[in-house]
């Protein structure tokens, strides 16, 4: 093994308990039920993700500790129908499940792979549940969130948060590319609000380079929405790799199929990591992939990672008189408009999502930047 993996291994094997999400087999094998790989791991072996492993016949997972906590905007998640202007707590672990050459947060996501990563053992941070709660009611966030890199994989040290942030009263949600099981999800579900799922590509092919499977992505979808959860659907639009006109409304149409009032974000994609090659996504691109949602039958279409040119594919409109309920510049609400009970001032149709019943409580005109909790 690295010396550089070894030296992350070491303090991240600290840091660790017995797993929930997992079977115990014979031989001291254990099959680990976190993420949609379902890793079979013998003795002294790891799983897929590097951060789950067995030892002496039982899986440990991660737990108290974080390498990323800052408070963001709801609306960064990208949560565009949960509690508009609202300050998420969020942090992220390190290790990922999949291994996506255009990863913007690679240096913690692939820490246990890429030898590019060696330094991220120095973001680790022990923390406890209880002083997650506290940094959340510190910097005015009502929602904690688990992301930046796979929360999947970390599962049970979040479920240990969220039992903790649930009691104080706050709302909790997940920022995933969705190669759940739905052990893992059924986890879950008692303290989750909101699941914000990445759908990459509806090409199986494209998948698997990615590290992952289309058809365990789609049956989370399905699942989250089945299970409660509000969800949130989002795919960046990369050129060459899933912009096409089919492709992109295979896409719709599935979210579709699962609810219309699904919200679908078409991102812009921008070099990183392994794909700096690739050119950015236009904004011609951008609108031409939001039209197909429309056209599909998605209610809530959203284009981002270019505020300011996406003519209105920021804003939240009632989708039967198509008023403007929420506008939006980037991350930062300048108007709100949805009633108390939810529903659209003009027509009073009921606007799918998580609302406040306190319209006037909304944050408008905030930096929209993110606070570093130190």
């Amino acid at each position: 093994m690295l010396s550089h993996t070894k030296r992350i291994g070491e303090v991240l094997d600290s840091l660790t308990v017995e797993g929930e999400l997992s079977e115990k087999l014979p031989d001291q094998e254990v099959r680990c039920t976190a993420c949609a790989h379902r890793c079979l791991i013998r003795p002294d072996r790891r799983g897929i993700c590097q951060v789950r492993f067995n030892r002496d016949g039982i899986l440990r997972v991660p737990w108290g500790y974080v390498a990323a906590l800052q408070a963001d905007p709801i609306e960064k998640k990208p949560f565009f129908h949960v509690f508009p202007g609202s300050h998420a707590l969020t942090f992220g672990m390190l290790g990922c499940d999949f291994h996506c050459a255009n990863c913007q947060n690679w240096f913690t996501s692939q820490a246990l792979r890429d030898p590019s990563s060696e330094d991220a053992v120095g973001l680790v941070r022990r923390i406890s549940p209880e002083a997650m709660v506290s940094y959340a009611q510190r910097s005015e966030s009502t929602i904690i969130a688990s992301s930046y890199n796979e929360p999947l994989i970390t599962t049970e040290w979040a479920v240990g948060i969220f039992q903790k942030a649930c009691e104080a009263g706050l709302k909790c949600v997940y920022i995933s590319n969705g190669n759940a099981t739905p052990e893992a999800l059924r986890y879950l579900q008692p303290y989750l609000s909101a699941y914000k799922i990445d759908l990459k590509t509806m090409q199986e092919r494209q998948y698997r380079q990615l590290g992952g499977v289309l058809q365990n992505v789609l049956d989370s979808i399905r699942l989250a929405y089945e299970l409660g959860l509000w969800v949130e659907i989002v795919t960046l639009v990369i050129p060459g790799f899933n912009d096409s006109n089919e492709e992109l409304m295979e896409a719709a149409r599935f979210i579709a199929s699962v609810s219309p009032s699904i919200p679908w974000h078409v991102t812009a994609f921008h070099p990183d990591y392994r794909m700096t090659d690739t050119p950015p996504t236009s904004v011609s691109m951008l609108l031409r992939a939001a039209e197909i949602g429309e056209e599909a039958g998605l209610n809530y279409v959203y284009a981002g990672n270019i505020p300011g040119r996406t003519r209105g594919y920021e804003d939240t409109r009632c989708p039967h008189c198509s008023h403007v309920l929420v506008r939006r510049t980037g991350f930062v609400i300048q108007e709100y408009a949805i009633t108390a009970l939810g529903s659209c001032p003009k027509c009073g149709t009921q606007i799918a999502g998580l609302w406040t019943d306190q319209p006037g409580s909304v944050q408008l005109s905030s930096s929209g930047f993110p606070q570093v909790i130190r």
